[in-house]
This record gives C-alpha cells, sequence and structure tokens, in this order.
C-alpha cells in the first residue's frame, strides 16, 4: 500500500507538469505523428520493391510500428525519465536523500519522474496497433490478448531491468546520461523492423544483450500468428532473468555506493 502510495504522489505531480505545459504536449504530438508517417513512408518504399520482408507483409510491419510507438511510450512516461534522473541524482550527490527515505530506494529511483506526455505515444500506438490488425483481417481472441499483454509487460520488465543495470553503473562511472542515449536510438531504429530479418549476430544481440526482441518483435508476433511456444518461454525465461539480476545488481551497487560527501 505504502508503494502504491508513492507511485501515485509521482503520478500526480505528472499530471499537474503536462497541465502546467500544455504547449509542449501539443508539440509532443506533432512529433510522433511526423515520425509515425516517416516509418510508414519507409515501410511504403520497402513494399515497393518486395511483397514480403522475410515473411512480414506491409500490414504485419505496420502492427511492430504500432507496439514499437505504444512501448517507447510506456518506457517515456516513467523508466528513461526515472533512470536520467538517478544517475543526474549520482553525479550530483541529491541520491543521498533517496536513501535516506523511508522507502525501497529501487522503487523511489525507478518512478522519481512521471511524464505524462507520453500517453500521447501510447493512445497513437494503440491505434495504428489497432487499424493494422483490421486491415491483416486478425481475429484477437481472448487468450490472444492475455498473452500479447503478458508478453507487452515482460518487455517492459526487461527493458526496465537493463536500463537500471546500467544506471546502477552510474555509482562507479559518474558520467554515463549519453548511454540512455544510445539506447533510445538503437531502440528506435532497430525496432522498427522485425530481429528476424538481421544476421545472426545482431539478433543474438537484440535478444540478449538489448532487449528489443522481447519488448517489440515477440509481442508482435504473439498477433501475428508467427509466435511459438519455445520463443514464448524463452521470453518469459530472460525477463525473470533480467529481473533477478538487475535486483541483485542494484543491492549490490548500493553496497559500493559513496555517496556525495566521498
Amino acid at each position: 500500500m505504502h508503494a502504491l502510495t508513492v507511485i501515485c504522489t509521482y503520478v500526480r505531480l505528472g499530471m499537474l507538469n503536462v497541465l502546467q505545459y500544455r504547449g509542449d504536449f501539443i508539440f509532443q504530438i506533432v512529433g510522433i505523428l511526423i515520425g509515425l508517417v516517416t516509418s510508414l513512408l519507409t515501410i511504403g518504399i520497402v513494399f515497393n520493391q518486395t511483397d514480403s520482408l522475410n515473411g512480414w507483409t506491409t500490414d504485419d510491419l505496420i502492427a511492430l510500428v504500432g507496439i514499437q510507438i505504444l512501448m517507447r511510450g510506456v518506457i517515456s512516461m516513467v523508466i528513461r525519465p526515472s533512470m536520467q534522473q538517478l544517475m543526474e541524482g549520482v553525479r550530483l550527490g541529491t541520491f543521498d536523500f533517496t536513501l535516506t527515505k523511508p522507502a525501497d530506494a529501487q522503487l523511489l529511483a525507478s518512478v522519481s519522474q512521471f511524464n505524462a506526455a507520453a500517453v500521447a505515444d501510447i493512445v497513437i500506438g494503440l491505434g495504428v496497433l489497432v487499424v493494422s490488425l483490421a486491415r491483416l483481417g486478425a481475429t484477437v481472441g481472448f487468450a490472444d490478448a492475455i498473452l500479447f499483454v503478458v508478453l507487452l509487460f515482460a518487455g517492459t520488465v526487461m527493458v526496465y531491468s537493463f536500463l537500471l543495470m546500467l544506471s546502477t553503473c552510474s555509482f562507479w562511472f559518474v558520467k554515463l546520461s549519453n548511454i540512455l542515449v544510445i539506447f533510445g536510438t538503437m531502440f528506435e531504429n532497430a525496432g522498427r523492423w522485425p530481429i528476424t530479418i538481421y544476421p545472426g549476430w545482431f539478433r543474438v544481440t537484440l535478444t540478449f544483450l538489448i532487449p528489443v526482441a522481447v519488448a517489440i518483435t515477440v509481442p508482435a508476433q504473439s498477433l501475428t500468428g508467427r509466435l511459438d511456444w519455445q520463443t514464448t518461454m524463452l521470453a518469459l525465461g530472460l525477463t525473470a532473468l533480467f529481473a533477478v539480476g538487475s535486483r541483485w545488481f542494484w543491492k549490490f551497487g548500493l553496497t559500493h555506493y559513496t555517496g556525495a560527501s566521498a
């Protein structure tokens, strides 16, 4: 209950911030729409030369783009801004105050920032996904929807765990803020295509090192009829491994955190 209260407090502050800067919110929506049009034009150019991209059709890829926009919204809403704040707090020494509060430090660090404007990404991503599924004529049953939500949640947890481990490295290496920019660029560029089109070594990288596959491609496969149970179990297993590993690494990092006074 205490954790829920903390989360609700940060959500309320984030909503107030959006109401205060409504102009920025409108510009963000325009930026999302421009990015969407660019992605659709790119897909159109590719499929002007072929009917299928390693088995993926035009509407399949549009569904994948919708999931990518949706996931980008989820990451931009809480995970990425909170990790940026964590690294900045370590650099400036303000993270020390987080450790003095009567709540789990990881929880506080993970929800310290709430970007309510990212709801626009989520809504637009869902809209693109629904339209693409309608064009595909896909019938999504209750079990399919549940599996999709579970895989989407798994992808979110895996991305969060990955970014938490990167941010924890700031306990030793203070200036790491650019690493989130690098992740965002790779997530944006590599994530807009199914990992099955990449060379083997890059597929391994996007599956086991940088969680683009579990976050985007696997949920898309579940809705387009390409997902098998082996891939599902691998995705869930990797998610559990990342979650446990990030928690352990966080605690390990805290034991080596010297604080601003050092």
